[in-house]
């Protein structure tokens, strides 16, 4: 299909953690990804307002090992205070995704050129990304190639059976993204729980599709109109006119 990449992230070191983990100054990396960081990623290597990422599924190729570091982070207070993180060490995956239109932009709508965004995509794979890639935290530096998906051999090739990791979080779903009515105009959070298969492979749930969700706050979608968005008249259908609904 024309709208699917798949490539492998690597990096000496991950944080994978919820946002609500981050504070006290420890930090503790979820054993496994989560949606909303391999999400990152992929914005990283392309993205455009007009279309949306959904990740399919990450293959995990090395195993799994942490790594515990005291840092010496600023106090609120002034002077330095000892933290502990637990990262994860040696990591390498496999993913996965697919882009679709995003609906939500109607003043977007002449952007609409799946074909374009494909060749696009396709060709920030092979240079490593259009931005920086970060493991979940901006000290942790990410390097992404091309690959296809399932090849090669993984260090859960043989695993007998399936591993469970019970209620975990997935990801936010935003105002600009929203798909089911009781989601537009909010800020959504999304929880599951993964499972690893053979083979090291996660296959992720839609966030329309999560079973466990909570809204934090109404928010407003953003408009991209002239002022912020350079060259909006090429895409729009009516030039000059932007939909402010």
């Amino acid at each position: 299909m024309k709208n699917i990449i798949e490539y492998e992230v690597s990096g000496p070191y991950a944080l994978f953690s919820e946002p609500a983990l981050r504070i006290g100054g420890e930090k503790t990396s979820y054993h496994i990804p989560t949606y909303e960081e391999l999400k990152g990623i992929t914005e990283s290597i392309y993205w455009k307002p007009t279309i949306k990422w959904i990740i399919d599924a990450v293959r995990i190729i090395n195993s799994i090992q942490t790594e515990t570091k005291g840092i010496r982070t600023l106090g609120y207070s002034g002077g330095a205070d000892l933290s502990y993180y637990t990262y994860l060490k040696d990591v390498r995956y496999q993913v996965r995704a697919h882009f679709e239109i995003n609906y939500n932009h109607p003043e977007l709508a002449g952007d609409r050129k799946e074909g374009k965004h494909y060749n696009i995509a396709q060709r920030m794979v092979k240079r490593g990304g259009r931005r920086d890639v970060f493991l979940g935290a901006r000290e942790c530096q990410g390097f992404v190639e091309p690959c296809v998906f399932g090849e090669g051999t993984s260090a859960y090739d043989s695993m007998p059976g399936e591993i469970a990791y019970g209620f975990m979080y997935h990801g936010i779903t935003y105002a600009d993204e929203a798909v089911l009515p009781e989601e537009k105009g909010k800020m959504t959070v999304n929880f599951w729980r993964p499972v690893i298969k053979p083979g090291g492979i996660i296959e992720f749930d839609r966030p329309e599709d999560c079973p466990s969700k909570r809204v934090i706050k109404d928010m407003k979608r953003t408009i991209f109109g002239n002022e912020n968005f350079s060259g909006l008249s090429e895409f729009s259908t009516e030039k000059g006119v932007v939909n402010h609904d």
